[in-house]
């Protein structure tokens, strides 16, 4: 069963997913982080991240992505908190606008769910990764909401970065998501779109919650199995 959350940068896709994954006893799938890890990789290995035959052939031949209790390891390190870098989060719009490296890695991340009951979020999940999720959530917010989400996690990980920054950056990670011409981001007809700008984490997750048993029990399907 497939729970496919989607929405721009700084909607709370991550922490909505991994709650919700928690609530219903299913399996987390940041596809973010999995983008991120090849970006991480290219940085320290010096790869250009416009190089795209350079990144396919890392994450074809050199690399190994593992998702594993929230925590991400390249190469069996873990590299969670690392993938956050301000460095990071500069290249990965570009990393993952190249169409070879979003193939490799749909065929991953549909490899990772098979057998599974899973939460996957990211940008073009209930389009292109999982067309025929069993539930379609579109999350979205606010530009300044996000912004401000954004950079709240950045001082946090000591980041010196105005709001006004962090604003920017998320209008034009927008432009670039939603402009790419493999998988860009855009809502699935078929998603619900759920605005969380005044919600709670709280609320949120409840709200999400109720989504799915409604839409599972249309569908005749029990939450947990």
């Amino acid at each position: 069963m497939v729970i496919a959350i989607d929405g721009p940068a700084g909607a709370g896709k991550t922490t909505a997913a991994r709650l919700l994954a928690k609530r219903l006893n299913f399996v987390y799938l940041d596809t973010g982080a999995m983008y991120r890890a090849l970006t991480l990789y290219a940085l320290k290995k010096g790869i250009d991240p416009y190089d795209e035959e350079s990144l396919k052939d890392a994450l074809d031949e050199e690399i190994t992505i593992d998702l594993v209790e929230e925590k991400v390891f390249l190469n069996g390190e873990d590299v969670t908190n690392y993938i956050r870098s301000r460095e990071v989060s500069k290249y990965v719009p570009i990393v993952s606008l190249h169409s070879s490296v979003r193939e490799i890695m749909v065929r991953k991340q549909r490899e990772f769910a098979i057998g599974k009951n899973v939460v996957v979020e990211g940008r073009d999940i209930g389009t292109v990764v999982f067309p025929d999720a069993d539930v379609k959530i579109y999350l979205d917010a606010s530009v300044k909401e996000r912004a401000r989400r954004r950079w709240e996690e950045m001082v946090e990980r000591g980041d010196n970065l105005s709001l006004e920054d962090v604003e920017r950056s998320i209008i034009e990670r927008d432009k670039l998501d939603t402009n790419r011409k493999y998988a860009p981001l855009k809502r699935a007809e078929d998603s619900i779109i759920v605005n969380n700008t005044a919600l709670s984490i709280e609320e949120e997750i409840e709200l999400l919650q109720k989504i799915v048993e409604q839409k599972l029990k249309k569908g005749g399907a029990k939450v947990n199995g």
